[in-house]
């Protein structure tokens, strides 16, 4: 199988094409820099995120020791405290980082995010104040899009604002807001004006999370974790000169990308091959205990299954890389579509061979939090829909 902790030769057959030698040379000094840098105490941490605040002080810590070295934001720019990393170098680092056991930054969506938007709308003073600090980790940041009854529908959000002299005055409510009870900022999307069709009318403020009016409400989900919030604004006054992009133009702030994250669909694979490894792993001590028979055809099948699913998802992350700009939202919705489905399928799996004999419940919990990820990021009827119009080339009914 091909489910497993990739060792060094085979991270570079996971690779089904030829990577040039400086992305390979670039690999190596990943690798190199990971096994001298990161700890144990910073993977545990990983596996503690949410659950408390010592963890999250040392995944802040882990940023700054990333940062520092050039390899938090590798997409970014150099002016920004990147890489200007290639497609193929964010492919390998996404790949190495997650075989090694290394965290996503605590400022993952607004790394991946919202500093893309900031860099191509923002003003100088906003690039220059807000971003080093980001990619530190010394702001934590969130993202106010979905609302109790807007959800994956931005377009339909009713959290209004509604200038008043130097300000706009924010009054509505965002939920599922991940980071929102710990973010000192938030890219916090509103109606400016409520007579426009709903996908105008939108805007985009940068609003400071300690303002008076603010009140953000920690929602603890079925696995006891806490990475996401609800968030209240009641009359809470943002200067006008935090508008990030053009008045009513928030539309196209939100689906931002500058292609700095064009990689980003490798971790959907990168992710489910650790997870299938260490369901194996977790069968091969099973079967020590007689609890189950590896050579059971049907289970065999099973899990043969699932790897010619993960095989297959590479392949869609890879060519929503390769994409021209115009097919790689395609290409990537349908590779989120594929994923979210197949985490839930391999958790499932794992908890019903293992669910009864699995004393530090890694797998009664993959089987709760993975329920949320054919919502979470856009929903899969949302993404079928991008797949229809954009790969297939669908009308719109």
């Amino acid at each position: 199988m091909t489910a497993g902790r990739p060792e060094a030769d085979h991270q570079r057959r996971s690779v089904d094409f030829r990577l040039p030698p400086p992305v390979e040379a670039f690999r190596d000094q990943l690798r190199a820099w990971l096994v001298d840098n990161l700890t144990d105490e910073v993977r545990d941490a990983a596996r503690r995120r949410g659950v408390d605040d010592d963890a999250l002080a040392t995944l802040r810590s882990w940023d700054r020791t990333m940062a520092e070295a050039g390899w938090a934001a590798i997409s970014w720019p150099a002016g920004y405290g990147g890489r200007g990393a290639t497609a193929l170098e964010q492919l390998v680092f996404t790949e190495e980082t997650i075989a090694a056991g290394s965290p996503t930054p605590v400022n993952v969506i607004g790394i991946n995010n919202i500093a893309p938007a900031i860099m191509q709308y923002g003003t100088e003073q906003q690039k220059r104040e807000l971003l080093p600090r980001m990619v530190r980790a010394d702001d934590i940041w969130c993202q106010g899009m979905s609302e109790p009854d807007a959800g994956s529908d931005l377009a339909s959000l009713r959290t209004r604002a509604v200038r008043d002299g130097d300000d706009f005055v924010v009054t509505g409510q965002k939920t599922w807001t991940s980071n929102g009870h710990r973010a000192d900022w938030c890219a916090l999307f509103v109606r400016t004006n409520p007579d426009a069709p709903k996908h105008q009318g939108i805007s985009c403020l940068v609003v400071d999370m300690r303002s008076p009016g603010i009140q953000a409400r920690p929602l603890r989900t079925l696995t006891g974790d806490a990475e996401f919030a609800e968030v209240f604004f009641d009359d809470v006054r943002v200067p006008a000169s935090a508008l990030l992009g053009p008045l009513d133009r928030g539309w196209a702030v939100a689906t931002s990308t500058l292609g700095h994250e064009r990689a980003g669909a490798a971790r959907l694979y990168a992710m489910i091959r650790l997870r299938l490894h260490d369901l194996v792993e977790d069968l091969r001590a099973a079967e020590r205990r007689r609890l189950v028979d590896l050579d059971d055809p049907l289970l065999l099948a099973r899990l043969g299954e699932l790897d010619t699913r993960l095989a297959f998802l590479a392949v869609l992350c890879r060519r929503a890389i390769a994409a021209a700009d115009g097919e790689a939202s395609g290409s990537a919705s349908l590779a989120k579509t594929v994923w979210g489905e197949l985490e839930q399928d391999v958790a499932a799996l794992g908890y019903d061979l293992l669910g009864a004999h699995d004393p530090g419940g890694r797998w009664s919990v993959a089987r709760l939090s993975t329920r949320s990820l054919t919502i979470a990021g856009g929903t899969t009827q949302v993404n079928k829909n991008v797949t229809a119009q954009r790969v297939l080339g669908l009308p719109r009914r």
